[in-house]
Parts: structure tokens; sequence; C-alpha cells
């Protein structure tokens, strides 16, 4: 008996043995693991002896304009692939990065859970009048709101340019992004007249590791992307500046130009940054 119980034993041992292992499944010829690993390249350090000249600037990113809708899209997330704002939101809920209060004149002072960033969306739930189809009386019913990160439709972009005298060179560093969101009254039906405000900023050198895991979509090649990391530090986008530090409370250039006197404005800040670094030299 106790041979025959061996035998059957053997016998299972071998069938579970040639039983074919469940493929993982991967969604393409080989599974992307050089993206999520990569950590954010080191940037060299800064001296404050050796900075000789600084200015801070503030710009706007539009995500409408072609250049820059590779941060906007996908709205929703595909394949692993995430939009700016979408990316940003996550890291915030699952506690990776910190988002401060867009609302004080420090970017950086007042840290925000993601329930006050919903509620800085303006997602809170709201009372509305409705009709209940059993009574046919008009009540108070609430309705919750969510997230909606496609009204995010620009972003803040905060740095600094200095000129570091130890390697003679202009050079920049993003200090923070602030995404900005377009939304309507509740009573403006047609939607005629948009509003924004700045929802949230983020501490850039603190979002550089989740930044540096994930990729933005290059339209030409799905195996050559550049992570969101390397987009803003190698700055493939398209700005203009809004603010620079000044005497004036640093004062937007809204605050003393419009249209055209605006745009000139933002030009003359961009070239007087540019040309410090040729005006050093004589040739």
């Amino acid at each position: 008996m106790k041979k025959l119980f061996l035998i059957l034993f053997a016998i299972i041992l071998a069938s579970a043995a040639t039983q074919p292992a469940t493929a993982q499944v991967v969604d393409g010829p080989y599974q992307k693991k050089i993206t999520r690993d990569r950590k954010p390249a080191p940037l060299p350090a800064v001296r404050e002896s050796d900075v000789f000249w600084s200015k801070t600037i503030w710009r706007i990113v539009d995500l409408r304009e072609k250049m820059n809708q590779d941060l906007y899209y996908p709205t929703r997330e595909v394949h692993g692939r995430l939009s700016l704002i979408n990316l940003l939101l996550k890291g915030i809920k699952e506690g990776q990065i910190t988002a401060y209060d867009a609302s004080t004149d420090n970017e950086f002072k007042l840290p925000m859970t993601f329930d006050q960033v919903k509620e800085a969306f303006g997602a809170v739930p709201k009372i509305v009048e409705r009709r209940n189809f059993e009574t046919g009386e008009m009540e108070n019913v609430k309705v919750d709101r969510d997230i909606n990160p496609e009204d995010i439709k620009q972003i803040m972009v905060k740095e600094v340019w200095y000129f570091d005298k130890q390697s003679s060179t202009l050079q920049v560093r993003i200090i923070g992004l602030c995404p900005i969101q377009e939304f309507f009254r509740d009573d403006d039906v047609n939607h005629d007249r948009p509003l924004r405000r700045k929802v949230f900023w983020i501490y850039y050198p603190e979002v550089r590791p989740l930044f540096a895991k994930y990729e933005v979509l290059n339209p030409n090649n799905d195996s050559r992307s550049l992570s969101f990391d390397d987009i803003f530090l190698l700055r493939k986008f398209d700005s203009y500046i809004t603010k620079e530090s000044n005497i004036y409370n640093n004062r937007a250039i809204s605050q003393y130009a419009t249209g055209q006197y605006a745009t000139n404005e933002s030009r003359r800040i961009k070239n007087e940054i540019f040309n410090f670094e040729q005006d050093l030299w004589e040739y």
C-alpha cells in the first residue's frame, strides 16, 4: 500500500512538472524596466560665493500650444503613460511629493493635503435644486464633484537664472511648478468668461525622482522618449515670461502692461538675461 502511494505521488509530481507555466503578460516585445529604474541626473552644486549675478523669473507654459501638448496628453492613463498634471496628482496622493498652498506669496511655506488640493480645484460638494419625481417637489440635493485634470491649461514655472563665475557660464535652475486651472463660474452657463487660478506649488528638486521615472510620449518613436525631468532640464517647452524679481514687490507684467506692450516687456526681460552673458566679454 505504501509503495502504491509513493507511485501515485510521483505521478502527480511529474504531471505538475509538465504543466506549462502561466506566461507573464507583457504589453510589447519586451518589458520596460529602464525608465522605471531611472534616477534624475545629478546637478552640480552651486556655491553662493560663485554666483556673480542672478535673477528670478516666473514664466507660463501654455499646454494648448503644439510644442507643449506632450505635457497635456494623455488626459487619462494609457499604457502606463500619464499627463503632467495626472502625474503630479498621483505623486501628491501617494505621498511621494508635497503640494504647497498657491494663495500665499511664499510658494513653499504651507503644505497641503490631498483633500485641500481637491478643494483648491473647486472639487467640493455642491448643493443643487432638483425635482423629486416621486413627490413632484423641488428639493436640495448634494452632488459630489471630483478633480478634472483637463482644466489645467497652463503651468507656471519659477526659475533662477544666474552667472556662475567658477564655470563662467549663464545657468538656470527650476525652483517650482504651479498648475493653473481654467474654470467658469456656475452662473456663466455659456462659458463666455473663463477664469484662472493657481492650484498648488510643487518644489521641483523634490519632484525630480518621480519625473525621471515617467516618459513623455514621443510621437515619432515610442522607444526613444524623454522623461518629464528631461523635458524641463533640456527646456523642451515653449513659454513666455510673466514676472521677474524687482523692487516693486515682484509685480507681474500684467500689473503695468497689457496686450502688445506686455508681449514686448516679456521679450525685453528675456533678451536682458541672454545679453547679460554676452556683455561680460570683449571681442
